[in-house]
């Protein structure tokens, strides 16, 4: 037996970019966005005051691999003109996260209420881009198909700082089978909008991570007998950035709540 979550995410990820933020918009869909409108590229989310508008575009400069930038929209304006002109960033998400120097204060469905003429929204490209490619290339991803979250882990590498923003890297884990690694490297080094090829690959002592089955964010997936864990830069670093540099605010997506925008993943 189909539950309806599973059998809404299998129509969903047929259908057009328009169609699954309507969905989002009017609140049926709520929950990841794993695996919707496969072909289109899904972005992270980061909104901060203009008196940052020129720190963060450094800091994604600066450290691309987390942090690769798709579009900036004009202050004061909730619509990405490159990505999706017809969206609105307020509602279009399932999820978002409200930062104040630091500290997570909201989790809402809609950031209209948090919206100022003086805000700036910047989009980075998100590893659910290039799960599309690495299912069309048969290696394996089970969250993908169970409908999951990734994990996501704080790390002990530095960001390169840039004006105020500072912070550690957050990786995402995805358990790939050992015979399909190098198909995984090979795939994902093809779209550095999207973090590109793997940061780390097996023992995640090396970056600091202590358990692997206690993700900082996300949900836990365990790697069964034959798979390697394998680690992604992840669009959740500027989280990491808002709770240790403190801004006087910082609006993002819930992770895994991503945004889908209308460009299609061939043309990255």
């Amino acid at each position: 037996m189909v539950v309806p979550e599973i059998a809404d995410r299998i129509t969903l990820r047929s259908a057009r970019p328009e169609i699954v933020r309507e969905s989002i918009r009017r609140g049926d869909w709520t929950t990841n966005t794993v695996g919707l409108s496969a072909g289109y590229t899904q972005t992270n989310l980061v909104i901060l005051p203009r008196e940052y508008a020129y720190d963060f575009p450094l800091f994604c400069q600066r450290n691309p691999g987390p942090c690769p930038l798709v579009d900036v929209t004009e202050v004061g304006s909730p619509v990405p003109l490159k990505a999706a002109r017809s969206a609105d960033l307020r509602v279009d998400l399932p999820a978002y996260r409200v930062y104040e120097h630091g500290e997570l204060v909201e989790e809402p469905a809609s950031i209209v209420h948090h919206w100022r003429d003086d805000l700036v929204a910047f989009l980075l490209g998100c590893s659910y881009t290039f799960e599309y490619a690495l299912d069309q290339a048969n290696v394996g991803l089970r969250h993908l198909n169970e409908g999951r979250n990734v994990s996501m882990f704080r790390t002990n590498q530095r960001c390169a700082s840039a004006g105020r923003l500072h912070g550690p890297l957050v990786v995402s884990m995805r358990p790939i089978r050992s015979d399909r690694v190098a198909r995984a490297v090979e795939v994902t080094s093809r779209y550095p909008l999207a973090h590109g090829a793997p940061v780390w690959i097996g023992d995640p002592d090396g970056l600091g991570i202590p358990s692997i089955t206690e993700p900082d964010w996300g949900e836990t997936l365990t790697p069964e007998p034959g798979e390697v864990p394998v680690f992604w830069a992840c669009g959740v670093t500027p989280q990491a950035v808002a709770m240790e540099a403190k801004p006087p605010l910082m609006i993002t997506h819930s992770p895994g709540h991503m945004f889908i925008t209308d460009i299609p993943i061939s043309m990255l």
